[in-house]
């Protein structure tokens, strides 16, 4: 028995391009008479759709009976492929719809083939959504085809296609120079370090594409290296999401080097992945330089308080940070963060950073606005005190005298411990009280 020997990536691709003759290429019959035209032209878009499934054989759905204005959401739907094919024939002379939702609708392939045929003839749509399809490679084949000869279509959405390292080459070819799609999503694929290499090259030669969502994909290391070295070139990405790639120490360091040339880019998401307080002091190289980026997202990675405040720290430091928001919101922070951040706060008003406190240090942190709130209204009182036992007249009293007299103030134990440890930063058992 002969056994079967796996296909070369050469040997591959030829079987899928001599297998594209199995769909049914025409969608419309060239031979129809020129009245009924005529009255197709009259039709409305359900009336055209429901027709082409009688046609066809094949169930229409219902969602597309009501349907009115420019967006049209047949996501989960359960179309198929003859579904898809019939849907082509009633858009292909559409001039009202602009934004195409068909997720999760089992169209594989072929469905694919029909929906890319329609925008052929459809110069409208300028938005589809085609992602949990099960197009693999493919259907990767035939939207990079669609990609190559595009002029219309801006947003693509291709989540959840299975595609591999292969698609990624072709999908990256056809993006190469490409300045119509401004928004791509690729997210929960199956790209690793040889698909990012081919998107990396990808970011280097376009000039066009302004949103880009790589997560839940596998890029890692090689791949994402790849992608940081087109990022410092690509002068066009505005937002570029990363995240669960399993991003480490190495792949920060990359980044660093990409925020400091990079003049485009305004958000950044890395979150879910594996970068620690190393990594993020890898990164901070080009946050201290960077003067655009605007949102970063950092939760759920291993960043402990001490990258937190290394974070924080970098962003003070930079004069012309772009800031707006920063989120670590699993990172559990310190006092120090808490306040180094009120101080940056002074600067940068508009700083929003997401972070997660425990109680007891929200609670220590209360306790100098309380000090501050009495001595206000009790100060002659309380000076009158500082004074009774600072025999020496040196304007500073015991930390012992600090916490016996602070017993009027309404704060805790804990909380007048923070005061004298604030107070008395250099350990001298005195405070001054000037």
């Amino acid at each position: 028995m002969d056994r079967k020997v796996p296909l070369t990536e050469e040997e591959r691709v030829e079987e899928h391009v001599e297998g594209r003759g199995e769909f049914d290429t025409d969608l419309e019959d060239s031979e129809e008479p020129v009245l009924q035209r005529r009255e197709k032209d009259n039709q409305s878009l359900a009336e055209k759709y429901f027709k082409a499934c009688c046609k066809i054989g094949t169930v229409p759905v219902e969602h597309l009976h009501n349907h009115q204005g420019e967006y049209l959401n047949l996501n989960h739907c359960g179309i198929g492929p003859l579904g898809a094919k019939a849907l082509a024939i009633a858009l292909q002379d559409d001039t009202t719809i602009t934004n195409l939702e068909l997720e999760d609708n089992s169209l594989k392939a072929e469905g694919t083939h029909y929906v890319v045929e329609m925008l052929q003839s459809n110069t409208k749509i300028h938005s589809f959504n085609l992602s949990k399809n099960g197009l693999c490679f493919e259907g990767a084949q035939i939207i990079s085809k669609m990609m190559s000869d595009n002029y219309y279509v801006k947003c693509i959405r291709l989540s959840g296609n299975k595609f591999d390292d292969l698609s990624a080459k072709y999908i990256a070819d056809a993006l190469k120079g490409d300045y119509v799609i401004k928004e791509l999503d690729l997210s929960h694929n199956e790209f690793s370090n040889t698909g990012g290499e081919y998107l990396g090259q990808m970011l280097a030669g376009n000039i066009g594409i302004e949103f880009l969502n790589l997560s839940w994909n596998n890029l890692s290391m090689k791949g994402a290296v790849a992608l940081c070295a087109g990022l410092k070139v690509n002068s066009t990405l505005k937002y570029l999401l990363m995240a669960s790639n399993g991003f480490s120490s190495y792949v920060a360091e990359s980044l660093g080097q990409a925020l400091k040339v990079n003049s485009a880019l305004v958000l950044l998401d890395l979150s879910i992945n594996l970068m620690d307080d190393h990594a993020i002091s890898l990164l901070c190289p080009g946050l201290a330089v960077n003067c655009t980026l605007k949102v970063l997202k950092l939760h759920h990675n291993t960043i402990t308080s001490v990258g937190a405040l290394t974070l924080l720290k970098t962003v003070k430091n930079n004069s012309r940070t772009a800031l707006e928001e920063i989120d670590i919101s699993t990172v559990v922070v310190c006092e120090a963060f808490v306040e180094l951040l009120e101080d940056i706060n002074k600067r940068l008003p508009s700083l929003i950073v997401k972070f997660t406190v425990l109680p007891h240090v929200t609670k220590r942190l209360s306790a100098l606005p309380i000090f501050k709130k009495y001595l206000k209204e009790q100060k002659d009182s309380l000076m009158e005190s500082f004074q009774a036992v600072d025999k020496d007249r040196r304007l500073k009293i015991s930390t012992a005298d600090f916490r016996n007299i602070s017993a009027e103030i309404p704060l805790d134990r804990n909380q007048i411990e923070w005061l004298v440890k604030k107070f008395d930063s250099k350990c001298t058992a005195t405070i001054s009280y000037r």
